[in-house]
């Protein structure tokens, strides 16, 4: 394979994304390229004025079946793939009277904006594109002397390189470029089977493929040693890959993995009363609600303001300035909303470095959707856990029923413990965590960290008990034996929320029972790990 410069006198055009295009044209055929083309490309060029050549002149044979067909023809591919300097290809085109094509530019029909925009499924299939990937991957695999071009994008540094290498490329930027055509038309590819397996409701079907875009290059992973990089998915839910940064400091691998856990929290709170949550390490620190932001942004702080320093601050609602100016008395890294007004965008500018998200909505808990997860030699994959309980859904147990306070506190808590590692145990007192155990091997120790972490909020806040004191607890997972929901009791809760499901519930509802304690059922357990 040479490693020079790769003349380019032909090129071929047919795009659905036709910004830059024209300009992009005019430019190498003022380098003395010839132009090809398609369609609505081709009408697009010559509208500008440009002198273009259909490609039915080039294969004899007019676009046909509603543009199925139109460059699925040995005179294109032949001239993609025939490698150049060899002997029996050179005859081969040349008996065939079929000439080189040394520029493809081509990006794909919109098949995933089609799907996100809820499109019926013959509209999907209609913009399954099968003539652009055959001609890309002809062209990427032809790259010792075919330049490929999928997104605008590379428009110029494939025209600088022609303009300063006598209408040449360099095999290098080939490479690249085909690498990236490679990536694309997989990419493509796993979004059509994905849409297939979910339209079938096939849940695990025999091949799972999956592809994304590059958002950013980060600078490391979760250490400084790890190389890692942000890809869009497609998906169409609010989060991180839908926010707008409004300010502060490039995201990190961390900032996005607890900003996305933030955020997924603060949406299962839903949209009602105003929410936030704050996050550290993907962990919870502290969850509230209240009448307005700042109020429940106060509420959730007092639950571990030792551990919110240097967190992630999630919110249901648009950001105003009473809520802001509360955030800022305490370092923060990241402040993600569905939205944030002018006023509050003026308090957070004297904190140059604090990052500031705008999502433009909340992402729906209840969504269908997958999870992956890396395994040595495969991938584990799962349906995201939308899993929501309401006070239809619960099993009193125990002699005393809980109150309506207590009710409204324990399905809060229990939205909480969702998304708390596990083993979780979460207590709430009035709309507000107040104690948070996370990512423990034993429930207990789980319960009994959550209190003394609530016991140490109180010395910092001044107050003269935990706020365990008449809490309600939440757990993630059944309680194995007693000893946990006796710890809870001992720390002050008077009502819990558990799946249940242990060999020993009954054990469990005795103990509560005994302790005076009010119990529900959700027949729903939310691991987290």
């Amino acid at each position: 394979m040479s490693g020079g410069g790769s003349k380019i006198r032909r090129a071929l055009l047919s795009v659905s994304d036709k910004s830059g295009l024209v300009e992009f044209a005019r430019a190498i055929a003022g380098l003395g390229v010839e132009l090809i083309s398609t369609g609505g490309t081709a009408a697009a060029l010559r509208a500008e004025g440009l002198r273009v050549k259909d490609v039915s002149e080039l294969t004899g044979f007019p676009e046909m079946l509603d543009g199925r067909v139109k460059t699925l023809h040995p005179m294109v591919h032949g001239g993609l793939l025939a490698v150049r300097g060899d002997a029996r290809h050179e005859a081969q085109v040349a008996e065939h009277g079929i000439g080189p094509i040394d520029l493809l530019v081509v990006n794909l029909y919109p098949f995933e904006a089609t799907v996100a925009k809820g499109a019926p499924y013959d509209d999907c299939v209609e913009n399954i594109d099968i003539g652009g990937p055959a001609l890309i991957r002809a062209a990427a695999k032809n790259h010792a002397g075919v330049t490929v071009v999928v997104e605008p994008g590379d428009y110029a540094r494939v025209l600088e390189e022609m303009k300063s290498n006598a209408a040449s490329t360099t095999l290098a930027t080939r490479k690249h470029l085909a690498a990236k055509a490679f990536a694309r038309t997989a990419a493509y590819d796993a979004a059509i089977s994905a849409w297939f397996a979910d339209v079938l409701g096939e849940t695990a079907p025999e091949w799972r493929a999956f592809g994304g875009r590059r958002v950013q290059e980060l600078r490391y992973g979760e250490n400084p040693h790890q190389s890692a990089a942000f890809y869009e998915a497609g998906e169409a839910r609010y989060g991180v890959a839908t926010a707008v940064q409004m300010q502060g400091k490039e995201l990190s691998y961390n900032n996005l993995n607890d900003t996305d856990a933030a955020f997924e929290l603060v949406a299962e709170l839903g949209d009602g009363a105003p929410a936030v949550a704050i996050i550290k390490h993907a962990n919870p620190c502290g969850v509230a609600t209240a009448g307005t932001l700042k109020e429940a942004y106060a509420k959730a702080l007092a639950c571990d303001p030792v551990s919110a320093f240097g967190g992630i601050i999630a919110l249901n609602r648009n950001l105003d300035a009473a809520a802001a100016e509360e955030i800022v008395k305490t370092f923060t890294e990241v402040v993600i909303a569905p939205s944030v007004d002018d006023a509050a965008r003026a308090v957070f500018a004297a904190k140059k470095n604090l990052r500031l998200l705008a999502t433009g909505g909340l992402p729906d808990p209840r969504a269908p959707g997958l999870m992956v997860r890396s395994l040595a030699g495969g991938l584990l994959v799962q349906s995201r856990d939308n899993g929501v309980i309401g006070r239809a859904d619960l099993k009193v147990v125990t002699k005393r029923a809980p109150t309506e306070a207590e009710l409204a506190d324990l399905i809060f808590a229990f939205k909480v413990a969702k998304h708390v590692k596990s083993n979780a145990i979460v207590y709430v007192k009035d709309g507000a965590t107040v104690g948070i155990g996370a990512g423990q091997m034993s429930r207990i120790d789980s319960a009994r960290i959550a209190a003394l972490k609530a016991a140490d909020a109180a010395k910092t806040m001044g107050l003269k008990q935990p706020a365990t004191i008449g809490s309600v607890v939440a757990s993630d997972a059944f309680f194995p034996f007693a000893d946990g929901l006796l710890a809870a009791a001992e720390a002050g809760a008077t009502a819990v929320i558990q799946p249940g499901g242990s060999m020993r519930d009954e054990e469990v509802i005795a103990a509560a029972d005994e302790k005076g304690l009010a119990m529900v059922l959700t027949g729903m357990r939310h691991f987290r790990h």
